[in-house]
């Protein structure tokens, strides 16, 4: 019996480390804390947890519905497209817009690490990458 439950636990964490790996760099890497369904149709809210290494970017990307996101740790500048770089914290927080073409730098030399809530459409990609908009 107690194999079986480790088989059925081992076998559920590749798949949740399996789902993780879309749309990630070298630098960036987002772990699934927990999702559920909202009161808006067809949404659901994905809570990770964000890290981007010392020196890292994450990339030019978007996502299918809002990201709202806290800093835990460390510095960085977020890269919004048609808006001037802003630099965050720890103890800040930010929003971006759905569909939004955004980037994030890390300009310290510890990791960025975030707690991001997505509100985003069921059965899509939490990320897709975009190409770097006109400056």
């Amino acid at each position: 019996m107690k194999t079986a439950i480790r088989s059925t636990t081992a076998g559920l964490v590749c798949l949740l480390l399996a789902g993780l790996s879309i749309a990630q760099t070298p630098a960036l890497t987002r772990t699934l804390v927990t999702k559920a369904d909202v009161a808006i149709p067809n949404r659901e809210a994905v809570v990770a947890r964000v890290e981007v290494a010392p020196g890292g970017v994450a990339g030019w990307h978007t996502h299918p519905g809002e990201e709202i996101s806290y800093v835990l740790e460390g510095e960085g500048t977020l890269l919004i497209a048609g808006q001037p770089p802003r630099k965050v914290a720890s103890g800040e927080a930010f929003v971006i817009p759905g569909g939004t073409v955004h980037n994030a730098v890390n300009n310290g030399v510890v990791t960025l690490k975030l707690v991001g809530v997505y509100v985003v459409e069921k059965g899509q990609a939490l990320a897709t990458p975009a190409q770097t908009p006109p400056q």
